[in-house]
Parts: C-alpha cells; structure tokens; sequence
C-alpha cells in the first residue's frame, strides 16, 4: 500500500482517502459509507484500480469497494466480514487491527451497514440494500 495515502488518512482531517489510477485524490469527510457510495453512483470509473484507505472498513464498504474495482486498500480497522470479502475479490488488503464487527457510533450494537450486507455476498446486491438505507436514513452526500 501506498504509505504516502496513509500519511493522508493519517495527518488529514478526513475519514478516508481515495488516489484514482490518475493521481487524483478524494477525501472521505462523510460518517459511514456516504463517500464511497457517491464515488461508486456519481463518478464510477474513479475507483476502477485506485487505492484507498480508510479509518474503518466493515462489510457494506468492502463491498462498494468491490462494486468500485478498487486495487488495494488500507484500513486502521476493518471487520472480519470485510477482510474476506476483499480479499475474495483478489484485492490486496493491509490493515491495523481485525474486529469482528464494526460496532454502531453509540457502540450498542453492530453497525446498521454491516448487518445489512452480512446476508450478501454480491457487490450489486449489496449497492442496493446501502442505497436503500440511504434514502431512509439520509446522510448528506459530498458534492
């Protein structure tokens, strides 16, 4: 994994970082998967063999990741269910600590995404069920 986008996720004031095939870079500021899903529906081929890092990774994510045709990806914390679902999709994957589960911002419960997309293991099903929970749950997307 490229250790200068890690320095971005780590010393900047964002959530993730994206750098396309291209060099171009993209801040993820939004909580959840917000970022990823606006890359993923509105700018599509930006992701196509780009890398990522991320602060959490869980399921729902490494999905739209997939779905996205990312190439590799760093995450300070991904969740067992993410882990497999990239590294099923031969994508290369480095991290800081494995969970079991992402757990949900008051830490009652897993995370609404992650249990969403557990029953999945399609990345086109998995776009659906998060778009769904997007336009019931809105979170405002970057622009």
């Amino acid at each position: 994994m490229d250790k200068d986008l890690i320095s971005v996720l780590v010393e900047g004031n964002c959530r993730g970082v994206a750098r396309s095939v291209q060099g171009e870079l993209r801040a993820f500021t939004h909580r959840g998967v917000a970022d990823l899903f606006w890359l993923v529906t509105v700018e599509p081929g930006f992701l196509r063999g780009a890398s990522v890092a991320d602060k959490v990774i869980g399921r729902g994510a490494a999905l739209l990741l997939v779905k996205g045709g990312v190439r590799e990806v760093y995450a300070q914390v991904i969740s067992s269910g993410a882990l497999e679902v990239l590294r099923g999709a031969g994508i290369e994957t480095s991290f800081g600590e494995e969970v079991a589960n992402i757990i949900n911002r008051t830490g009652t419960d897993i995370c609404p995404v992650e249990k969403l997309t557990a029953g999945t293991s399609s990345p086109d099903e998995a776009y659906e069920l998060i778009k769904d929970f997007i336009n019931t749950h809105p979170t405002p997307l970057p622009k």
